[in-house]
């Protein structure tokens, strides 16, 4: 099952993908995050629980696009209580154009900090089941006032050097009340990172992960496929600018997703009832690899096998800003 969400009347929707241009909107009107919270107090799937709400209305997916009414597949009440965060080097190649990013003179036996993290996922990314595998890289890059809807424009500070697209897998969670992380699904996600901060020195990932993200439109619910197959695009004007395949999955990982989940909900305070974590799980392919530089306009359109509709998101620069100053009370 794929779902999307969208305004309808000022209201918040739910629905399911029933065709090329069909959505089959549900009577539920607590969104997928209460939809989400229901599946999980009353211990039952929530496919089955999204089939039992069904309407039999039905609209028309194009015309939701059209009037930019899609909103993410799983937002929350209080944007505050979305925490959204990533891990890098987790997927077979992409060493190669992190390492480039990051390289410093050194001699040649010695590994750069990237590729030892990359070669200590490969070693033990994959643990056996109940076992405790490597830990990845992780960052954080905000909370979901950040978050951009699919067919909106990523905002561009006017302090950043870049605007790049990251097309990544993304897994979307709730905390039970329970406290214990419950997966609602699986989106195509675009991180959106400023490469060339975080070219200037490795010690400014955390600077350069700090911009909006998107992730959509679709939420797959189910089992994923091992190996996933993507295109990740820029078109500027009405011309393709730039145009990659890309490769997802466990198949195509370093980690196992259960590894990654692991290292992440770890932390008790990642485990607090009622809150939402949507996790970007890395890529190897990157526009920023191949030169391009993104300039105000320019649309990303990235797809996956299975999800559905492509992700669409526009790049919007802001002028530069003045100091920020602060004052003493």
């Amino acid at each position: 099952m794929r779902v999307i969400q969208f305004i309808e009347d000022g209201q918040l929707c739910v629905g399911v993908v029933a065709g090329d241009d069909e959505i089959e909107v549900s009577s539920a009107r607590e969104g997928v995050y209460g939809l989400a919270l229901q599946a999980a107090r009353d211990g039952v799937a929530l496919e089955a629980l999204i089939r039992r709400l069904a309407s039999g209305r039905r609209v028309r997916y194009q015309s939701l696009v059209d009037e930019r009414r899609l909103l993410p597949p799983v937002t929350h009440p209080d944007a505050a209580r979305m925490l959204i965060s990533g891990t890098g080097l987790t997927h077979l190649g992409s060493a190669a154009s992190r390492d480039a990013m990051h390289a410093k003179l050194r001699e040649d036996a010695n590994l750069t900090d990237s590729m030892k993290m990359f070669k200590l996922g490969v070693e033990g990314g994959k643990p056996a089941a109940g076992q405790v595998g490597a830990q990845p890289e992780w960052f954080y890059k905000g909370d979901g006032s950040l978050l951009v809807a699919p067919e909106c424009d990523f905002p561009v500070p006017g302090f950043a050097l870049d605007a790049g697209e990251e097309p990544e897998l993304v897994g979307v969670y709730v905390i039970d009340d329970q406290g214990a992380p419950r997966r609602i699904g699986f989106a195509v996600g675009n991180e959106f990172s400023d490469h060339l901060t975080e070219r200037f020195n490795y010690l400014w990932l955390a600077h350069s992960k700090l911009r909006p993200c998107a992730f959509g439109p679709e939420l797959l619910l189910g089992e994923l496929p091992a190996d996933l197959r993507g295109t990740s695009r820029i078109v500027r004007g009405d011309e393709v600018l730039w145009e990659k395949p890309f490769v997802t999955g466990e198949a195509n990982m370093s980690h196992t997703l259960a590894n990654l989940e692991h290292h992440h909900f770890k932390y008790s305070q990642f485990r607090r009832p009622g809150d939402v974590h949507v996790h970007y799980f890395g890529t190897a392919t990157l526009s920023f690899s191949d030169q391009v530089r993104t300039v105000n306009g320019d649309r990303f359109e990235i797809s996956l096998d299975g999800f559905g509709r492509p992700l669409r998101n526009a790049v919007r620069f802001a002028p530069v800003q003045a100091v920020i100053g602060v004052t003493a009370l």
